[in-house]
């Protein structure tokens, strides 16, 4: 089966965090558009980096979520993640390969 063309777009996220006493932000899970919520398992790493494939750029969060590893950004007051996007049709995972 052929999926087309894959590209990233924005999705701002609603974010729980933990700042500490010396101002420090740790995101402790992710509020997804639909009202989910994710847990992030841990922040492996934490950096002022440019989004290329989105545009932007800001303190992008290397982040496991459910085990996978993914990215958190924080652009000035919102936050967001790189959302995959096939042929128009929004996926927040890579699409399951047909047998």
């Amino acid at each position: 089966m052929v999926r087309g063309i894959e590209r990233r777009e924005k999705c701002f996220v609603g974010v729980t965090l933990h700042d500490d006493e010396d101002g420090a932000r740790m995101p402790l899970a992710i509020d997804w558009e639909d009202g989910r919520c994710f847990v992030i398992d841990r922040v492996t790493e934490c950096r002022y980096a440019a989004s290329m494939k989105t545009g932007g750029h800001g303190m992008r969060y290397a982040i496991v979520v459910e085990g996978k590893p993914t990215y958190l950004w924080h652009d000035g007051e919102r936050w967001y993640v790189e959302r995959i996007v096939h042929d128009g049709v929004v996926a927040m995972q890579p699409l399951p390969s047909s047998g």
